[in-house]
């Protein structure tokens, strides 16, 4: 059953695909943070990625992202808002970085202001390493 096996991904000679290192994710969970983030920017750009956990655009867009992404910890700081367990949050990020809300969404905040946000599709299309 070698051919069969081989033709249907069984073959257990085969080696394990490589898989990419976990994001260095930084949950944003509460309103203090975004004053932290805002005060790290003057030194180090902020990544938030705002994420629908029951949308399926946004499960994609956040797959790619995942499987794109290239900075290191200490090139920027990369936070992960659930938009849906941290509404209050997420209406708040809007506001003090005056970016209108989107699901899904980025944004890089450096020197205290948004610099550039994306949402949907454009997310991916997102030149992260020219704000560092």
């Amino acid at each position: 059953m070698g051919l069969f096996d081989s033709l249907f991904g069984n073959n257990k000679e085969a080696t394990p695909k490589e898989e990419k290192a976990e994001l260095p994710w930084i949950a944003l969970a509460s309103l203090d943070q975004l004053e932290e983030i805002k005060e790290k920017s003057k030194t180090k750009p902020q990544i938030i990625f705002k994420h629908s956990t029951t949308c399926g655009i946004s499960r994609m867009v956040m797959n790619t992202f995942k499987n794109t992404y290239n900075l290191d910890k200490n090139q920027a700081d990369l936070y992960y808002l659930d938009l849906l367990s941290n509404r209050e949050v997420s209406n708040e990020t809007g506001y003090k970085f005056q970016v209108v809300h989107q699901s899904p969404q980025l944004m890089v905040i450096k020197n205290g202001v948004a610099v550039a946000d994306a949402s949907h599709g454009n997310i991916n299309n997102m030149v992260l390493e020219k704000f560092i």
